[in-house]
């Protein structure tokens, strides 16, 4: 039996094509186009909220604080004002922690990034007597912690308190990033490649910073990232290991200027309303501000660096 009911005729050649392809369904028809169209949606309903809290900050930070409290603030700014970060910046506490913290971010970066890769090489070596022992101690920390007060006497006790070590070297080897970077060597250095160069007479150090490490770039990235991002951030280990007040970090200085401009703080509950109303306006301001200025320098830096984010944490997943 044949598909073909009505015969192509000479004035109409094209219609035996159109005539033999299958029917399709409704669901052939348009099931990837409703599912790109929901797909689409559902990302821009993503990217909408985590974009719009952050362009709010930013508009509530130049706007009237009143403005603020009335909702009228929700897609543009209303009633410019710069007075909150001219407040903040002329706090000359403010570049000292801004100071404080460039060091912290990358000191402990630098420290962070050549221990993990060091150690996370080592571990990835089959001939490293005691590996799997040592990556056990490893993981067990990952779950189990001394706790807040064996770490302040420690701390203590090797005589870092009030230093720029004690912000530092707490928190330098982050487990998971170690287990990363050993499965990035683990399957991206091969050993013929080691024993080739052992052949030529290099030894392990010299493969190590002459082969290996630019064979790593990705996952150096990945890990630079990571913990510029992680100490921009810090503020915990400062704020339980400094006592001195020019050694604070950015976000100390901040959340201390934000404790000084709030009002319950300032005691100025039992004043009149309009001191009452200034001082809450103030500490408005400066809340949007810092926010801002704290947030800022880190969202200018981390899109030059999202491409090698994305290759580094591709290649460094654990298999």
């Amino acid at each position: 039996m044949s598909l073909i009911t009505n015969p192509p005729t000479l004035e109409n050649p094209k219609r035996t094509a159109s005539m033999v392809r299958p029917k399709q369904s409704l669901r052939d028809r348009y099931g990837d186009r409703a599912f790109n169209i929901a797909a689409t949606t559902v990302l821009l309903l993503s990217i909408l909220a985590v974009v719009y809290p952050l362009y709010f900050i930013v508009i509530a930070s130049i706007s009237d604080p009143n403005a603020v409290y009335e909702g009228k603030v929700w897609l543009f700014p209303s009633g410019v004002t710069t007075e909150g970060y001219e407040r903040i910046f002329a706090d000359s506490r403010i570049w000292n922690g801004l100071g404080n913290t460039v060091i912290y971010t990358v000191l402990g970066t630098a420290v962070s990034v050549s221990t993990i890769l060091c150690g996370a090489y080592a571990l990835s070596r089959k001939d490293m007597p005691g590996r799997k022992i040592l990556m056990l101690l490893f993981v067990i920390t990952m779950f189990f912690d001394g706790g807040l007060i064996t770490k302040y006497l420690v701390v203590r006790d090797l005589g870092m308190l009030d230093t720029v070590w004690a912000v530092v070297l707490p928190g330098a080897v982050g487990v998971w990033n170690l287990i990363i970077a050993r499965s990035f060597f683990e399957h991206t250095i091969p050993n013929e490649l080691r024993e080739a160069a052992q052949m030529d007479g290099a030894t392990d150090f010299k493969f190590f910073f002459q082969m290996v490490l630019p064979l790593s770039k990705p996952l150096i990235m990945l890990m630079i990232m990571v913990h510029v991002v992680a100490q921009w951030n810090s503020f915990f280990d400062a704020l339980i290991f400094l006592n001195d007040d020019s050694k604070y970090p950015l976000q100390l200085v901040l959340r201390n200027i934000l404790i000084q401009s709030d009002v319950s703080s300032a005691g100025t509950t039992g004043g009149d309303i309009e001191s009452y109303a200034a001082a809450q306006r103030i500490a408005e301001l400066t809340k949007y501000a810092m926010i801002v200025v704290s947030s800022l320098p880190l969202m200018i830096a981390l899109p030059f660096m999202q491409k090698h984010f994305t290759k580094g944490a591709m290649i460094g997943a654990v298999k």
